[in-house]
C-alpha cells in the first residue's frame, strides 16, 4: 500500500506539465515594479487559485494596480495554519539587456522555462499552489488550515503588500510561514540581513573653479561624509551562536551557489553608496552634493546602533545633513524550529543530499511575518540571471520544490490520529 507521503509525491509528479504551465501563466502577465502593476499577474494567479477544490478566496487592492490575494483551504479539523507566501511583483523586464528569448513569453528550452520574474519568484508561487491543489485533494492526511497569500509589492519593501495583509487581513497570518522566493532546494533560508538606507547631503559655497580660495567644495565635504558612514563596516557584532555555527556550517554549500565571501557578508555591516549627485561644471566649485546608500546589517547590529553612530560621525560635519530613507531590523526564526527542521527533512527526501541552513543576504517577505512573531523560511529555485537577461528556473528544480513544500505542510499539519508518519 503506497504511504501518504508517496502518494503526495507521485500527485506533484502528475501534475508536472499543469505545474510548467502555470510557471508559465504568471510569467506571461508581466508584473515590473516600477511602476508596479500587478494586476495581470494576480488575475492569473486568481484563475490558477480558483482550480483548487474548496477555496475561500479574496482580493485585496491597496492602491491602483497593487493587488493582493489570500487563499483559505481548510481541512474540516482544528489545527495549525501553514502560510504560502510569494509577491506577485518582479524587476523591471529590462528589454534592452541582450535578451535571447523574448522576456515574458515563458520560453521552455534545454530543461529551463525563462521569463522576467520566474525565479524571484513566479515559479515558487507556482510551486505553492500546485502544493496547496494537491493537499486540498487530500485533506484527511491533515488538519487545521492552509493560508496562500500572494503579495502585489515586494520589490518596493511591501507596505502594500505582505505588510497591509498581515494589519488587515487574519486570515493572512498564520503558525509559521514558507516562502518560495529565490534561494536553493538545498539550502533552507531561516533568516536575513536588516536593510538601512540613508540620503547624506552637503552644502558649500559656490565659486569660480580657478579661485577656490573663495568656495567650499560640497563634493568634497560629501567625500568626508562617505568616508565615515564607510566606517560602519568596521563595527563588531555580536553574532548569536546558533547562526554562527549555522553560517559556518552552511558555508562551503551556500557560498558556492551565492558567491565566495558570502558568510562574511552574512557577519557584517556592508555599505553600498548606490548614487552620487553634485555640481553643474568642472570649473566651478560646487554647492551642493548629495548621495544615497544602501546599508546591510547583520544579526547582532540594529538600526538604532546606526542611527547612533551616524549621529556621532556626521552630526559635528559643517555642512553635512542625513536622513534615514527607510530600514528594518534584521530577521531570524532559530535554525532549530520546528519549520526549519520540517524544510530540512523535505530537502533530505526531494533532493538526496544533505542540505544546510543558511541566513540570507538579501530581503523577503519573510522579514515582515517574523516581525509579528511569525516562524518562517524561504524554500525556493536557483535565481539564474534573476534581474539580468535571460532569467531562468531549471523545470527539474521547480518540481522539486512543489514537492519539498507539500511535504513541509504535510509534515507541519500532519493529522497524528488519522495519518501516521509513514
Amino acid at each position: 500500500m503506497q504511504t501518504s507521503r508517496a502518494q503526495l509525491l507521485d500527485a506533484i509528479v502528475l501534475r508536472r506539465e499543469n505545474l510548467i504551465q502555470a510557471t508559465q501563466r504568471l510569467v506571461a502577465a508581466a508584473s515590473p515594479n516600477p511602476p508596479g502593476d500587478v494586476s495581470q499577474a494576480a488575475d492569473a494567479a486568481l484563475a490558477l487559485l480558483m482550480e483548487i477544490p474548496d477555496i475561500q478566496l479574496s482580493r485585496h487592492e491597496t492602491a491602483p494596480g497593487i493587488v493582493n490575494l489570500v487563499g483559505i483551504i481548510k481541512s474540516g479539523k482544528p489545527g495549525k495554519r501553514l502560510v504560502f507566501n510569494g509577491h506577485l511583483d518582479t524587476y523591471p523586464i529590462g528589454e534592452n539587456l541582450g535578451w535571447t528569448v523574448p522576456p515574458i513569453d515563458a520560453v521552455i528550452q534545454k530543461g529551463r522555462i525563462y521569463g522576467r520574474g520566474v525565479s524571484d519568484m513566479k515559479a515558487g508561487i507556482a510551486a505553492s499552489i500546485t502544493a496547496a491543489c494537491v493537499l486540498a485533494e487530500h485533506k484527511h492526511l491533515w488538519c487545521g488550515e492552509i493560508a496562500v497569500t500572494l503579495a502585489g509589492d515586494e520589490e518596493s519593501m511591501g507596505h502594500l503588500g505582505s505588510r497591509w495583509l498581515l494589519d488587515n487581513v487574519e486570515s493572512a497570518r498564520g503558525d509559521a510561514m514558507v516562502c518560495g522566493d529565490v534561494g536553493s532546494p538545498s539550502i533552507i533560508r531561516f533568516g536575513e540581513k536588516g536593510l538601512f538606507w540613508i540620503e547624506v547631503s552637503a552644502t558649500g559655497k559656490a565659486a569660480h573653479g580657478a579661485h577656490v580660495h573663495k568656495g567650499i567644495n560640497a563634493i568634497d565635504r560629501l567625500r568626508a561624509a562617505l568616508d565615515a558612514v564607510q566606517r560602519l563596516e568596521d563595527l563588531p557584532v555580536d553574532t548569536p551562536d546558533e547562526i554562527a555555527h549555522a553560517i559556518k556550517l552552511a558555508s562551503a554549500v551556500s557560498e558556492a551557489a551565492s558567491g565566495a565571501g558570502e558568510s562574511h557578508t552574512l557577519q557584517h555591516v556592508t555599505v553600498n553608496i548606490g548614487t552620487i549627485s553634485g555640481g553643474v561644471s568642472p570649473n566651478l566649485v560646487p554647492s551642493e552634493a548629495k548621495a544615497l546608500g544602501d546599508i546591510r546589517l547583520p544579526v547582532g547590529v540594529s538600526t538604532g546602533l546606526i542611527i547612533d553612530k551616524l549621529n556621532e560621525w556626521l552630526g559635528p560635519m559643517e555642512g553635512i545633513t542625513w536622513r534615514v530613507v527607510q530600514r528594518y531590523e534584521p530577521s531570524f526564526t532559530s535554525p532549530d524550529h520546528p519549520i526549519v527542521t520540517l524544510a530540512m527533512n523535505a530537502s533530505r527526501e526531494v533532493m538526496g543530499v544533505e542540505p544546510v541552513a543558511n541566513m540570507r543576504v538579501g530581503a523577503s517577505d519573510t522579514r515582515l511575518y517574523r516581525a509579528d512573531g511569525i516562524p518562517s523560511v524561504v524554500v525556493g529555485c536557483t535565481p539564474n540571471g534573476m534581474g539580468a537577461a535571460d532569467e531562468y528556473v531549471e523545470l527539474n528544480e521547480l518540481l522539486n520544490v512543489a514537492r519539498m513544500h507539500t511535504l513541509i505542510a504535510l509534515d507541519f499539519l500532519r493529522d497524528i490520529k488519522g495519518a501516521p508518519h509513514a
